[in-house]
């Protein structure tokens, strides 16, 4: 009896190993077997990745943030510049690898609450804007031919309508349409409209009886700049690129301000253009006079 009592002692006073230490792996030889399926791999010696937040750019190098103060600091110091000197300035600036675009912003004294005081048109700039238009033509009859000849990516009338409407075809940049076809096009409205493609007359896109359509083709797949006022009494257009001469620049940037001016509405009192300022893609606006 006291050899048994003897023998079950070790067994009450033996203590439970944690649960971790009893599915730990059994090891053989000194090296340790193989992790079960499914478990992570361990990654103390990765370096941790910082999470990027949406919305917030990543932090730009030493080279670049002095090379931006400078152009700020150049920009600041700077006065109200004639047309000719702020191009020059501004392709000096140059620093991207692809061709930029050359805007034109301008402050207009308007209150663009007043439906009468919104500013809106078209202009056919004599250099063009440096880039390839798609163009499509809302016609019937024999306009679809004309339209076609003179450069249109598409035209047609009802069926083009209806391509739009229920295939979701959006692949142009500008669209016209004749003066008959516009109870058709109207239908497009929710469509178009948001995206800034509603033929309208104010912007030359719609074409009267009787009138050039080819012209009208020919004239936007050239370059021709349709403008509008925003809430904020703001005018914002591409007027070519940074690889064009300066005189054609030059050209551009005082045909477009030029048309603008002349499409001052008649309830605006005081100052019309309030400032001009022309930037690049990739630079900092610079303050102009024309």
């Amino acid at each position: 009896m006291a050899k048994e009592q003897d023998t079950a002692a070790p067994a009450a006073t033996e203590e439970k190993k944690p649960v971790a230490e009893q599915s730990a792996p059994v090891t053989t030889g000194g090296t340790p077997a193989p992790a079960p399926a499914g478990a992570a791999a361990p990654a103390d010696n990765e370096p941790k990745k910082k999470k990027s937040r949406p919305g917030k750019s990543p932090r730009r190098g030493k080279k670049l943030r002095n090379h931006l103060k400078n152009l700020d600091q150049k920009v600041r110091a700077t006065p109200v510049l004639p047309v000719k000197q702020a191009v020059t300035m501004l392709k000096g600036m140059k620093r991207a690898k692809f061709d930029e675009t050359i805007e034109v912003h301008m402050n207009l004294g308007i209150d663009s609450t007043q439906s009468d005081q919104m500013v809106r048109g078209s202009v056919a700039l004599p250099n063009g804007i440096g880039k390839s238009v798609r163009v499509a033509v809302f016609c019937q009859g024999d306009n679809v031919a004309k339209a076609k000849a003179a450069g249109a990516d598409v035209a047609g009338g009802s069926d083009l309508v209806e391509k739009v409407q229920k295939e979701g075809y959006l692949d142009f940049d500008v669209a016209i349409a004749t003066q008959d076809m516009m109870g058709l096009v109207s239908r497009l409205g929710k469509v178009l409209g948001p995206r800034g493609l509603m033929p309208t007359p104010k912007a030359g896109t719609v074409v009267p009886a009787n009138g050039d359509i080819a012209g009208a083709v020919r004239e936007f797949k050239a370059g021709k700049v349709e403008y509008r006022s925003d809430k904020t009494g703001q005018i914002h257009a591409g007027v070519g690129k940074m690889s064009f001469d300066d005189e054609k620049l030059v050209a551009n940037i005082t045909t477009f301000v030029e048309t603008v001016r002349a499409a001052k509405p008649s309830g605006v009192k005081g100052n019309f253009i309030n400032g001009i300022v022309i930037s690049a893609t990739m630079c900092p606006g610079i303050r102009m006079s024309v």
